[in-house]
C-alpha cells in the first residue's frame, strides 16, 4: 500500500503532501482551520462516526477502524491542533480541508496501530468532501450559534432590568423626530427587550434547520461509495456524540446543490445586528449634548471623547454597535452571494459560508455583550431635559380633539405656540 509521506507525531507533522498545496497555494487568506477549534472538533467528529459506521459495515477491518477512532479522538479532545494550517477559505470546495483531516488522521493511526493507514482509502472510506464538509459546516455554526445567543439573550434582559428601573419615570415620545405624546421608559426598553428576543429566536430558529445533516450523500447526493446502511448508522453516531437528535437530510442532492439555509442564517444575523443598530442610535440621539442636545439620558463615561477638549463624552459603545452593525451585514452580503453561486449539483463556495458566518457570529457576540455590560446596564435617564420636554408633549390636544375636533384643536395649539406657552399636562 502507498501512502503519502508525513514525519510522524514526534516530528510534530502529521499533515501531507495535499495539505502542504493548500498551504502554498492559500497561505495567508485568512483563519486557518486551526484557527477554528469547534470546526477541527466537529470534523474529526464526522471522521469519527465514519470509521465506527465502516467497521459495523465490515468496510474497514476492525484494527484499522480503531486506529481511525483514536486518533479522531486525540482531535476532538484538542490534540494536533497545529496540523491544520490549511486556509479556511480556499478553492475547490473544502477538498483540501477534507484532505488535511484524512491525511492527520491517517498518519496518528499509522502511528497508533503500526500499520499502513491510507489517507484516501481508510480515513475517507465510504465518504466524500461533497458530504463530509457540510455536515461538519453544519454541527459547527450549529454550535457556534450558542455565543451570539446568549449575548442577545443577555442583552434582552439588560433592557428588561432598565425598563424595571425606570417603570414610571415618563418621557416625551416623538415621530418624524417632532414631539409626540408621552410613554414611560419602561415601556421604551421593553420593546427594546422583546425586539432582542424577537431576532434572537429568528436566529435559533434559522440555526436548527443545520440538525439536518447531509452525511452519506457522498458524490452529488447519489451516496455512491457507501454502503446501505451507513448514512443511517453515522447519522444516529452523530447524535450522539452532538447530544441533540439530528435527521439525515430529507433530499441528498437538494442539500448538497442549495444551500439557502445558510442565506437564512447570515439574513437572522443582519436582522439582529440591524435591530442593535437602530436601538443604539436611538440612544444615541437622546444622550445628545448635554448643553446643545436633546440631553435626555446619561450614557456610562467609559473613556474620553477628546484629545483638545477636557471632559468630552463621546456616545463610543453605541457608535461601535452600530459600526459592528455594517460590517455584519457586509458578511450577511457575502453569503448570499456565496449562496447564489452555488452551480448545477454543487456549491464548491462553502468555505466562504463558513468564513463569513463565523465573522457574523463573533461580532454578534461581541456587539451585545458590549452594548449590554458596557451601555444599557449603567445608563441613566437623568438628563436635565427629560422633565423639561414632558411639557411639550400632545397628550391634552389629543384628548381634546377626541372631543372637539381636529381642525377647532389645531386652532387652540397654533394659539398656545404664538403665545409662548406649549400645553402642560
Amino acid at each position: 500500500m502507498t501512502v503519502l509521506q508525513t514525519e510522524t507525531s514526534n516530528g510534530q507533522v502529521l499533515y501531507g503532501q495535499q495539505s502542504k498545496l493548500a498551504v502554498d497555494n492559500f497561505g495567508g487568506a485568512g483563519r486557518t482551520v486551526a484557527d477554528v477549534p469547534a470546526f477541527v472538533r466537529n470534523y474529526a467528529l464526522v471522521k469519527a462516526a465514519a470509521a465506527r459506521s465502516n467497521a459495523k459495515l465490515g468496510v474497514l477491518i476492525p484494527s484499522i477502524a480503531e486506529a481511525l477512532e483514536a486518533a479522531c479522538g486525540e482531535i476532538i479532545s484538542g490534540q494536533h491542533r497545529s496540523q491544520f494550517p490549511t486556509a479556511l477559505v480556499l478553492g475547490g470546495g473544502g477538498t483540501t480541508t477534507n484532505m488535511n483531516f484524512n491525511e492527520v488522521i491517517a498518519a496518528r493511526a499509522s502511528e497508533i496501530a503500526g500499520l499502513a493507514i491510507h489517507p484516501n482509502d481508510h480515513a475517507n472510506a465510504s465518504q466524500s468532501t461533497n458530504d463530509t464538509y457540510p455536515t461538519a459546516m453544519a454541527l459547527t455554526i450549529s454550535e457556534l450559534s450558542r455565543n451570539p445567543l446568549e449575548a442577545l439573550t443577555a442583552l434582552a434582559q439588560a433592557f428588561e432590568d432598565k425598563a424595571s428601573e425606570y417603570e414610571t419615570t415618563q418621557r416625551l415620545g416623538r415621530t418624524c423626530l417632532q414631539d409626540a405624546v408621552l410613554l414611560s421608559v419602561g415601556q421604551t426598553h421593553r420593546s427594546h427587550a422583546t425586539a432582542i428576543r424577537r431576532v434572537a429566536e429568528g436566529l435559533r430558529a434559522a440555526t436548527a434547520e443545520l440538525d439536518s445533516i447531509p452525511i452519506g450523500a457522498t458524490v452529488l447526493g447519489t451516496g455512491i461509495g457507501a454502503p446501505g446502511g451507513y448514512r443511517e448508522l453515522c447519522v444516529q453516531d452523530l447524535s450522539n456524540a452532538v447530544g441533540r437528535p439530528l435527521t439525515g437530510s430529507e433530499d441528498l442532492v437538494d442539500a448538497l446543490a442549495h444551500l439557502d439555509p445558510y442565506a437564512a442564517i447570515a439574513s437572522a444575523g443582519a436582522r439582529a445586528a440591524i435591530t442593535m443598530a437602530k436601538i443604539a442610535a436611538d440612544l444615541r440621539f437622546l444622550s445628545s449634548g448635554p448643553g446643545g442636545g436633546i440631553s435626555e439620558v446619561t450614557l456610562p463615561a467609559v473613556q474620553a471623547g477628546s484629545s483638545i477638549m477636557p471632559g468630552k463624552i463621546n456616545p463610543v459603545i453605541p457608535e461601535f454597535v452600530m459600526q459592528l452593525s455594517y460590517r455584519i451585514r457586509g458578511a450577511a452580503h457575502t453569503v448570499e452571494c456565496a449562496v447564489a453561486a452555488g452551480e448545477l449539483e454543487l456549491n464548491i463556495m462553502e468555505p466562504v459560508i463558513v468564513d463569513s458566518i463565523l465573522n457574523i457570529f463573533e461580532d454578534l457576540t461581541a456587539s451585545a455583550n458590549t452594548f449590554a455590560r458596557k451601555c444599557i446596564k449603567d445608563l441613566a435617564w437623568d438628563g436635565r431635559r427629560l422633565h423639561e420636554n414632558i411639557d411639550a408633549g400632545f397628550d391634552r390636544w389629543v384628548v381634546m380633539a377626541a372631543e372637539n375636533g381636529y381642525d377647532a384643536t389645531t386652532k387652540e395649539v397654533k394659539k398656545a405656540r404664538s403665545a409662548g406657552t406649549e400645553a402642560t399636562r
